[in-house]
């Protein structure tokens, strides 16, 4: 009768025969259970252990530049190495619980290089899409139907039906700015001088402090172009009435002539001083620029040559417009007054003293009979060109005037 039977075998089974057993002492199993040889020098391996065994000659080492892309001891063909992806780098198939590569995966738009990390926080724009809005104004203007904001429910979805303020004259206030949208800065922050509508509307030019013109788009507000167009500080930008030029003054009274893709073609000195404001007189023939040097002076447009200077202003001269129909130029400056000019003759048409402080801006109304003048007395006058001595209006403002 034979005894118990023998108790079961621990540890992992060895199906090797006793020649190999012999041959693969020291020899450790990988985390998929197979058997590895310990590498002599990153070379040894299981089949260089056979070739040494039966006397053939080892084979040669790898070149340089594929020794550090040796597998780790330990790791057997069926694994990868931890820092490379899988299926041959896909970007659905990379490794997303690493930072780096959940910052690829989920910004497609993120650099590729080694040092890019992952932003702070992703800048949601605002796009402001105007042309439904504007092509529902022609579609009632042409139907002769009333464009009115009056009665619409107070709705996201009633916003197509609101057309542009060009279209409701008779109700002005459709053209006060309520709310806030976007805001848009700079790599590098300078103080803006002077922004301009392109005369299409979809862009904006900006002058800044450091001598740079920059354009932006006018539906998301995000950058656009950059390029270094004066040495000094940019101090007044104006578009012809045609769109089709665009004059800018600096810091050391220099004015350049641009086109609408930014490209200069002309510049000149204008002023010893610094150029303040330009404005181009109805036909864009001729244009008139302010300057810190007191004077006004007349140009023509396509000559760059200077016809007639202003003068009888006491101080720097910090703003000036031409009318839109007749021949008489507005400006205004620190001396506290504001002079209508004849540009054919050059003499003083009308002085006007109402102002407590330096005039900052002039602009006359588009039908030709008003006056507008702001200072930094916190005043906004309007004035009758009939009677320039006795204001209209006075809006008084919380903080100065200069635009």
């Amino acid at each position: 009768m034979s005894g118990p039977p023998p108790p079961p075998p621990t540890g992992r089974p060895n199906y090797m025969r006793p020649q190999m057993r012999s041959q693969m002492q020291g020899m450790g199993y990988n985390q998929m259970g197979r058997p590895h040889m310990p590498m002599n020098n990153g070379q040894m391996n299981m089949r260089g252990a056979n070739m040494h065994q039966q006397g053939r000659p080892m084979p040669p080492p790898p070149p340089p530049h594929q020794q550090n892309q040796q597998r780790p001891y330990g790791m057997s063909m069926y694994q990868r190495p931890p820092n490379r992806p899988m299926y041959g780098g896909r970007p659905d198939m990379m490794q997303q619980q690493h930072p780096f590569y959940q910052h690829q995966y989920n910004n497609p738009g993120a650099q590729q290089d080694g040092n890019a990390q992952a932003p702070k926080g992703q800048l949601q724009r605002t796009t402001i899409d105007y042309y439904g809005s504007t092509l529902r104004g022609l579609e009632m203007q042409n139907s002769g139907a009333q464009t009115t904001v009056k009665g619409l429910p107070v709705d996201p979805s009633y916003t197509v039906d609101v057309p542009p303020p060009v279209f409701m004259a008779d109700e002005p206030e459709a053209a006060i700015a309520t709310r806030f949208v976007q805001q848009a800065i700079n790599k590098i922050k300078s103080p803006i001088n002077v922004a301009r509508w392109t005369p299409e509307g979809r862009r904006l030019i900006t002058g800044s402090s450091r001598g740079e013109l920059t354009l932006w788009n006018g539906l998301s507000f995000n950058f656009e172009t950059i390029m270094t167009a004066h040495d000094t500080p940019i101090h007044t930008m104006e578009w012809s009435h045609d769109g089709q030029w665009i004059i800018t003054g600096d810091h050391e009274g220099v004015i350049k002539y641009w086109q609408p893709n930014l490209s200069n073609l002309k510049a000149f000195q204008g002023h010893k001083y610094p150029v303040r404001d330009i404005s181009f007189c109805p036909t864009d023939l001729k244009f008139v620029s302010a300057s810190d040097d007191q004077q006004l002076k007349i140009w023509d447009f396509r000559m760059s040559k200077e016809e007639r200077q202003l003068s009888g202003h006491k101080w720097d001269v910090r703003t000036v417009d031409w009318h839109p129909r007749l021949g008489m130029i507005a400006s205004g400056s620190k001396d506290n007054m504001i002079r209508v000019w004849d540009p054919r003759t050059a003499k003083c048409l009308a002085t006007v003293g109402q102002h407590n402080n330096t005039v900052t801006q002039l602009q006359w109304n588009r039908n030709g009979r008003w006056l507008l003048s702001g200072g930094r007395d916190r005043c906004i006058k309007m004035f009758d060109v009939r009677k320039l001595n006795e204001e209209m209006t006075t809006f008084v403002t919380q903080r100065e005037v200069h635009s």
